[in-house]
């Protein structure tokens, strides 16, 4: 197992793990900010696993997820407008999250990566997960 595996691993056990149990469960408002917080870990660790693995077909997988994530946040929201106004959630640190999240995963994975198209693919994706980001986290804030 390398460093890679290895990070992604604790991401899963440290992260993906608990957004997937309050997505499972709670008030309406926690389970969308959870949906959200979940695709943007899976996101990373296909990352990762891509990095550690030297699977390049698993950067495809990030790519789908970071467009398909966000977009079910937002199917959520609109969805659950009613009950999300009733009980806001408590999204203030989901974009600081997002944010230091893609960072801490992509800077390294770009300086391991080397110039090339497989780091345009990774910026690619780092940029789609910050907009994504923005997006639902002031969706949520705003339902």
């Amino acid at each position: 197992m390398n460093g890679w595996l290895a990070a992604a691993a604790a991401l899963i056990a440290g992260g993906l793990c608990p957004s997937l149990w309050a997505a499972a469960s709670g008030p309406a408002g926690r389970r969308v900010v959870a949906q959200n917080m979940a695709s943007l870990l899976l996101c990373l660790v296909f990352l990762l696993l891509a990095q550690g693995y030297g699977r390049p077909s698993y950067l495809d997988l990030a790519l789908i997820v970071s467009i398909l994530g966000p977009a079910g946040t937002l199917v959520y929201v609109r969805l659950l407008g009613d009950e999300l106004e009733k009980h806001p959630p408590g999204a203030r640190l989901l974009t600081p999250a997002v944010a230091i999240g893609t960072g801490a995963t992509l800077i390294p994975l770009c300086v391991a990566t080397g110039p090339g198209r497989a780091m345009v693919k990774l910026l690619v994706i780092g940029a789609l997960l910050l907009a994504g980001g923005v997006v639902t986290s002031g969706a949520v804030r705003r339902a």
